[in-house]
């Protein structure tokens, strides 16, 4: 299928970027799966390559890349199930609060060393009483006279143990409010914060998650993301249509993958003297995943259009995110049942898809979250009043 949206520009990216996967990455990505976090070294030679945050100017280091180069960069990452490095987390969810939000001096100073790889970021937002309401967060920044002090606890952060500065959403006052959270820029090094434990998951293992501390941290008024306080839950929805639709490229990468897989093991595997795809229940369950990964490739490279035209919706994004990752979970399942029991064992590339394509449902907003967003948008539509509290 000729994909509309993309240019030879990116295809010839694409080719440099699957051969630095190839080899720069899978090679040692068991290794990684094993220590629970990647090399640093791989950070500093995608940096290189030019794979971290594409879409940023010229002017602070980047590219200035459209958008479908960040999703070159996903989708080959994705399609091999190669999960550990969280360059996504890095280009496509931390580094774009800075871009559309940073002050001069801020860009200036970041934005270089995130895309040379020799900074890694982070996104601190979820609390351990506080997920997708973020009004409910306890983290606290109190002002001073030469700044912010902060207190409190993150968890589930993605490059949590690697990561040298952190976006951190804190309440700059005490209220069940919209107008209370702000975003602070937080380096590693800073005096109180500590890293907690690396968390272990059911998958994803070689990327870092963990909790993170913060015990009267200091940071400087400078420090602040927005030209004043109260503005991170606006700041953080911003974000949001392109952070889902990150996920959408994703979780059909990963899908596709995953079928790709399936097909090649398919095709060889021999039961009671016949090739697997000879039998009518595989060529039906084979022809139904393919059914639902073409459906979910015409609408996520619609929606790839729509956001470079700056049309996507905060709900559609959500329906995309919603759909993708509900397929994957399905098409995943029917790929691993396929394999028999060999698709239970870690050492195939089948059960690590089937692993890591639970969280999808969860982050970045669980699927119910998503239905809630695109509800609440048809009843606007339509005029229809409900409770939503």
């Amino acid at each position: 299928m000729t994909r509309k949206p993309f240019s030879p520009a990116h295809d010839l990216f694409r080719d440099q970027v699957r051969r630095f996967v190839e080899t720069e990455i899978l090679p040692y990505h068991d290794d990684w799966d094993e220590q629970g976090v990647v090399s640093r070294e791989v950070w500093k030679k995608a940096g290189a390559a030019g794979m971290l945050c594409p879409t940023v100017p010229e002017a602070y280091g980047g590219s200035g890349a459209d958008y479908l180069f960040s999703v070159v960069v996903i989708e080959e990452m994705a399609r091999v199930g190669a999960t550990g490095p969280g360059f996504s987390i890095h280009s496509e969810m931390a580094a774009p609060y800075l871009e559309s939000f940073g002050s001069d001096d801020q860009k200036e100073y970041w934005l270089p060393r995130l895309v040379r790889g020799e900074a890694i970021s982070g996104l601190a937002l979820t609390e351990p009483g506080a997920g997708s309401d973020l009004r409910r967060m306890t983290t606290s920044a109190k002002k001073t006279n030469s700044g912010y002090v902060l207190n409190g606890q993150k968890v589930f952060i993605s490059n949590g143990q690697l990561g040298d500065v952190f976006f951190v959403a804190a309440k700059t006052k005490n209220e069940y409010a919209t107008d209370s959270v702000s975003l602070f820029l937080v380096e590693a090094e800073t005096p109180g914060f500590k890293r907690g434990r690396n968390l272990k998951k059911i998958g994803a293992k070689a990327q870092d998650t963990s909790e993170l501390f913060f015990d009267n941290v200091e940071v400087p008024h400078e420090n602040l993301v927005g030209e004043e306080e109260g503005k991170g839950f606006f700041q953080l929805m911003h974000g949001l249509a392109r952070e889902r639709l990150t996920i959408a490229v994703s979780s059909l990468a990963k899908s596709e993958g995953a079928f790709r897989e399936t097909l090649a093991y398919a095709a060889e595997r021999e039961l009671f003297h016949k090739k697997l795809t000879d039998f009518q229940n595989t060529q039906f369950k084979l022809a139904e995943v393919q059914t639902e990964l073409t459906v979910g490739r015409c609408l996520v490279d619609r929606l790839l259009e729509d956001y470079l035209n700056n049309d996507l919706s905060a709900d559609t994004a959500a329906a995309a995110k919603l759909w993708t990752t509900e397929m994957q979970g399905r098409t995943v399942d029917t790929c691993l049942q396929l394999f028999g029991g060999w698709g239970y064992m870690w050492e195939y590339p089948i059960a690590r898809a089937y692993a890591e394509a639970r969280v999808e449902r969860v982050a970045g907003g669980s699927s119910e979250v998503m239905k809630s967003i695109i509800c609440k948008s048809l009843f606007k539509k339509m005029d229809i009043k409900a409770d939503f509290s």
